[in-house]
This record gives structure tokens, C-alpha cells and sequence, in this order.
């Protein structure tokens, strides 16, 4: 009878092959590092990355982190290079080889045309005696020892090190051109992490719901007020200056204290000084202030006016929480 598999052995086994991959890929890193982010960061063209098979897969990843970071990028097939793609590249642009041997015939093709017509190239590859590192300009070394696949054969670590690689690349790209949130943004408008960069509390609330009282409104007043704009609280306000707030909590505990409430005014109820925020401040900032001080609600100020209430469901139904 067949033993039966350990298959969290096996994913152990994987893991750890990977992880042994990337901590010797991380020691044999050398100066070849620095002298390609040298030349992403002083490029007039695109970074322009190629590939065949898995390689391939891992080169359009590239393609895509340096796009998202503010380095044009474009994803060329090795294949499709020497059948006419090649004509995508412009002067000024910087290829990168992405192969493990460095020897497919498709690969090899590609490195010398590239050689052919003087124009820079970056071997990705575990073997320094291939022909795409003696024809690049320089190479950039993935050492591999073994695959993780229990024949040596499908690309498993040696994938691991380019997708690693790929990303140190990018990320000291970034960080060397001073890339930061705010361009960031820019360039990821959608989706949740857009909205964190972009998203602005004036974006959020509604002008036309301004709930306020003065100090001496009575408590009918104060729940009408509240109700009325379904804000769990309202602004207190003497004149158009605003002297205080007061929630739906706030009327809770008064319940529970007081006997008379026909003689409560809105200046016993209030909480002087409430947490307040820019209209022009991010949404997530507005978030990390109320989760920080354990409120739902914010005062929404303008040139030092009360302009609006910021509830927590406004950053929910925006898809911030």
C-alpha cells in the first residue's frame, strides 16, 4: 500500500528551498545592483523586459510595478521580438532578458540582435557563462541551486528570484527618484488604495446637512435637530461660531442622570472642544482620528466655519472601512 503524502511536509519542503534561494541570492548581490538602478533612474526611454515561458510571466509582473511607480515600462515576448516586435524599441529605451539558462534559442536570438544594433540590454539569469550574460551589458545574477520541484525541473525557486529581483528593482527605483503618495496616487485613481490617497473629506459629506442648535435650545429642540438629519449628532452654535457638539450619546447619558428635562438647554448637553477636521483633509486621516479617539463623528470645518458632519458610515459607504 502506497504511503500517503504529507502534503504540509511537501510545502514546507518548498518553502524553505525558496527561502534558502532568496537568503544566498540576497548575499551574492553585488554592485551590478546599483549601476542598473543607475541607469532606470537617468533613462530618457522605457524599461522594456522580455522573456519566454515562466520567465515571461514574471517579466510582465516587472512591466507592471514599474508602470504603477512611475517608470514606463512595456512587456516584449522574446518569441514575438525576433519576428518583428522588435520595432517597439526606441533609442533610449533599456531591455532586460529575463531566462534562467540563458540559452534558449529564442533568448539567444534576441541578445545578439540587440548586440547587433548597439542597444543596451540587462541579462536576468542564473548562469554567467550564457550567451545573453557575455552579450549584455551587464548581468544581473540569479543564482539557483536547485528547483523546488522534486525533479529539478519546473521553475520554481528560479522564478522566486526573478519576482524578487523585479521588485528590489522597482522599489530602489522608486525610492532613488523621490517617488512618493502623492504620486502614487496619481497613478492609482481606483479601487480602495486610490481612495486612501485620494479621497477627500469635502468629498464625503453632504452640504445641505448642517445640523445645529444654540446653547440655550431645549432638549426637544436637540433630538428634533438630530433627528431630522439622521447624523447621530448636532453642531451648538452661537451665531456661526461653533462652541460645541452634541450626539446621540450624549443624550443617552442625560437620560440616565437627569429627572427634570423640561428645563435641560443645549449648553448642559454639549461637549466643549469636539474632534474637528479640514475639509480638505484625506478621508483616512479622518478614519485614523476617529478610530483613535473612539468617536464616530467629526465636525467638518472651512476657514475656521462649520461647513458639515462627517459620520462613520460616509467612510463605509465610500469602501474606506
Amino acid at each position: 500500500m502506497k504511503k500517503p503524502l504529507n502534503l504540509r511536509e511537501i510545502a514546507h519542503r518548498v518553502l524553505q528551498i525558496e527561502i534558502d534561494a532568496l537568503e544566498n541570492f540576497q548575499n551574492t548581490l553585488d554592485h551590478h545592483f546599483e549601476e542598473v538602478i543607475e541607469m532606470i533612474t537617468h533613462l530618457k526611454g522605457r524599461v522594456v523586459v522580455s522573456g519566454v515561458g515562466k520567465s515571461a510571466l514574471i517579466a510582465q509582473k516587472w512591466v507592471a510595478s514599474f508602470n504603477s511607480t512611475g517608470t514606463p515600462a512595456l512587456f516584449m515576448h522574446a518569441a514575438d521580438a525576433v519576428h518583428g516586435d522588435l520595432g517597439m524599441i526606441q533609442k533610449g529605451d533599456l531591455v532586460f532578458i529575463l531566462s534562467k539558462s540563458g540559452n534558449s534559442e529564442e533568448i539567444k536570438t534576441l541578445a545578439l540582435h540587440l548586440k547587433n544594433l548597439e542597444l543596451p540590454f540587462v541579462a536576468v539569469t542564473a548562469n554567467s557563462d550564457s550567451i545573453i550574460s557575455k552579450s549584455a551589458t551587464l548581468t544581473l545574477l540569479t543564482p539557483v541551486k536547485k528547483e523546488a520541484c522534486p525533479h529539478d525541473l519546473a521553475p520554481t525557486a528560479s522564478t522566486t528570484l526573478q519576482l524578487a529581483l523585479g521588485d528590489a528593482l522597482m522599489v530602489a527605483t522608486l525610492e532613488s527618484k523621490g517617488f512618493g503618495a502623492e504620486q502614487f496616487a496619481q497613478y492609482h485613481p481606483g479601487g480602495s488604495l486610490g481612495k486612501k490617497l485620494t479621497l477627500k473629506v469635502k468629498d464625503l459629506i453632504n452640504p445641505e446637512l448642517l445640523p445645529r442648535v444654540q446653547p440655550l435650545s431645549t432638549l426637544k429642540e436637540v433630538i428634533v435637530e438630530i433627528s431630522k438629519n439622521l447624523l447621530g449628532c448636532t453642531a451648538v452654535c452661537e451665531g456661526e461660531k461653533l462652541v460645541g457638539m452634541i450626539t446621540d450619546g450624549d443624550l443617552r447619558r442625560m437620560l440616565e442622570r437627569s429627572a427634570d428635562f423640561n428645563t435641560v438647554k443645549a449648553a448642559e448637553l454639549m461637549s466643549l472642544n469636539p474632534k474637528s477636521i479640514h475639509s480638505d483633509r484625506l478621508a483616512s486621516e479622518a478614519l485614523q482620528l476617529m478610530n483613535s479617539n473612539g468617536i464616530t463623528q467629526l465636525i467638518v470645518i472651512d476657514n475656521n466655519e462649520y461647513v458639515g458632519i462627517l459620520h462613520l458610515h460616509n467612510l463605509i459607504q465610500a469602501g474606506l472601512v
